[in-house]
């Protein structure tokens, strides 16, 4: 295997240099100022600040509306997973499996990854307008009065399958990438030893795409709990007191529309946890079912 040679030493580290510089002046410099700002009570003009110690993680974990919205959160955050991963398998299966018009069909479901969060946010109110939209229209044949931005559930509903179908192409263009990477000879085999096409699929296609499986796990935990920040603001702008809103959103409120700097801070620091403690648990536990050869 050949290897890149360097005419200089340092020209290596030059090359790293401004993505370093992007990491650490977008993601670690504010880290390290968010876990500072935790600890004090600030004034939201920038006039002054008052050490206060734990008095703000102790606040938000008392709190019971906190804990009611990571309960909320962590429900949204399997559900958009399950469905979207489970939804985009099912989609990139059937599309490797189409012989005429492939190239179409994949057009038409990949074309949906283009669009922004708050585009897709902005068309799924639409789809559940109450006077305008379609799904909203459908389930009124099954007598749900479905009311989008005042019923808790129904929202909650909205920004479930608008998330979920926001993140379907991510994981369909992945699933089928895969899928095409698995020799055309194991597959023969396969039909071979096993005449059913659910055990073909179960036994030897799923543990083949295991490596791709768990990338997009962590991918869609991710972005359920960060990226769909701006469904979520489309959804219940300015009526976040009667909706259900994630942890992200009100890091976002509080900071932003209640000018609790100090609290807003405590509440980042404590999901930078979380979210360690689930990369932790999802590669320490999750990857040992993972085989990559």
């Amino acid at each position: 295997m050949k290897r890149v040679q360097f005419s200089s030493p340092t020209l290596p580290y030059l090359f790293l240099l401004p993505q370093m510089a992007v990491i650490f002046i977008f993601f670690y410099w504010p880290s390290v100022q968010a876990v500072k700002s935790s600890f004090f009570l600030e004034d939201p003009f920038g006039f002054g600040s008052s050490f206060v110690g734990f008095d703000n993680y102790k606040g938000i974990l008392e709190s019971a509306e906190y804990r009611s919205i990571a309960g909320f959160t962590a429900i949204f955050t399997a559900l958009v997973t399950f469905f979207s991963l489970s939804l985009g398998l099912l989609l990139a299966v059937k599309a490797d499996a189409v012989i005429r018009g492939s190239s179409a069909y994949k057009t038409v479901l990949i074309s949906v990854y283009a669009i922004a969060p708050p585009v897709a946010g902005l068309i799924g109110m639409m789809f559940f307008d109450q006077h305008i939209g379609p799904f909203v229209r459908f389930a009124a044949l099954f007598g749900w009065d479905m009311k989008i931005g005042l019923n808790y559930f129904d929202t909650a509903f909205a920004m479930v399958v608008v998330s979920v179908w926001k993140q379907i192409p991510y994981n369909f263009i992945f699933f089928l990438s895969g899928l095409q990477g698995i020799p055309v000879s194991v597959r023969e085999a396969a039909a071979l030893d096993c005449r059913s096409g659910f055990r073909r699929f179960w036994t030897v296609i799923l543990p083949l795409l295991a490596p791709t499986a768990f990338f997009l796990f962590v991918i869609n935990v991710t972005y359920s709990l960060f990226d769909t920040f701006g469904i979520v603001d489309v959804m219940v702008k300015d009526k976040a007191a009667n909706n259900p809103i994630t942890l992200v959103y009100k890091v976002y409120m509080d900071g932003f529309r209640g000018n609790d700097l100090g609290g807003s801070s405590a509440q980042s620091v404590i999901l930078m946890i979380v979210v360690f403690v689930l990369t932790v648990f999802q590669f320490r536990f999750l990857e040992r079912r993972v085989h990559y050869n």
